[in-house]
């Protein structure tokens, strides 16, 4: 016998728990392709155009919309309908003049929430690496590779870009228009545990060799807890950058 492929198709009852999707409707829903983002930290764009935004009563319809070119992810019209769409991408209907961004709610699921800055969007630094000619190229978590041309990146005054911070990029063109680094007294969006879609500052920072990094907040009510870094997003200093609920 062959190798399986990929399951093509996927049961409601086993979709992720962090899908806003009704169970007991239909026996199948849509399967995101392998992409950026992890597939229970996402939704398909199809899903988004028939059942979170309800522009289509259908997946013939939806289908329709998004060949059409009418949905825009991140400032490119998409039109593949199983795209994985995951945190921070920004997803517009030109037609409608509407724009939504994808966050975490306080319990964890994948919504759409409107966005008064379409053009601009918060990424984080996963990891880094040197290319050729010496350049910094910022690997971040939506899968793309942003290049940052430096004269020496052995000069700590050029190399300022470090894993965890992040960075507001411009979509569709890809420029940085601002860095936000990951350190005491920034803010920070929760994007995992039991604090997800929370807002709070960071007040400590613990490295522990062959320990994953864990993080102190404080909540605006005063409230502390700890996390990994890895669910640490950092936003902005007193106020997020950029408009996000």
């Amino acid at each position: 016998m062959g190798k399986k492929g990929p399951k093509r198709h996927l049961k409601r009852l086993a979709a992720p728990v962090r899908w806003e999707l009704p169970r007991k409707t239909h026996k199948f829903t849509v399967r995101p392709l392998p992409g950026a983002h992890p597939m229970s930290e996402s939704l398909p764009l199809l899903l988004i155009v028939r059942d979170i935004l309800k522009y289509a009563d259908n997946r013939k319809e939806a289908k329709k919309i998004i060949k059409m070119g009418k949905v825009l992810v991140d400032g490119r019209v998409r039109k593949e309908e199983k795209l994985p769409v995951g945190f921070m991408d920004v997803v517009s209907l030109p037609d409608a003049n509407e724009n939504y961004r994808v966050l975490f709610d306080r319990k964890g699921r994948v919504k759409l929430y409107p966005t008064e800055n379409p053009d601009v969007k918060l990424c984080k630094i996963k990891n880094k690496t040197v290319v050729k000619g010496g350049h910094i190229q910022l690997n971040l978590h939506d899968g793309r590779n942003v290049l940052v041309k430096v004269s020496d990146p052995t000069k700590a005054e050029e190399d300022v870009y470090k894993t965890g911070d992040t960075i507001v990029l411009s979509v569709p063109n890809q420029e940085i228009k601002g860095h936000i680094p990951f350190e005491v007294g920034k803010l920070a969006y929760i994007t995992g545990g039991k604090h997800v879609g929370e807002i709070a500052k960071i007040v400590d920072i613990e490295k522990k060799p062959l320990h994953k990094t864990v993080v102190t907040l404080e909540t605006q009510d005063e409230e502390k807890f700890k996390t990994v870094k890895d669910y640490v997003f950092v936003i902005g200093d007193e106020e997020p950058v950029i408009k996000l609920y």
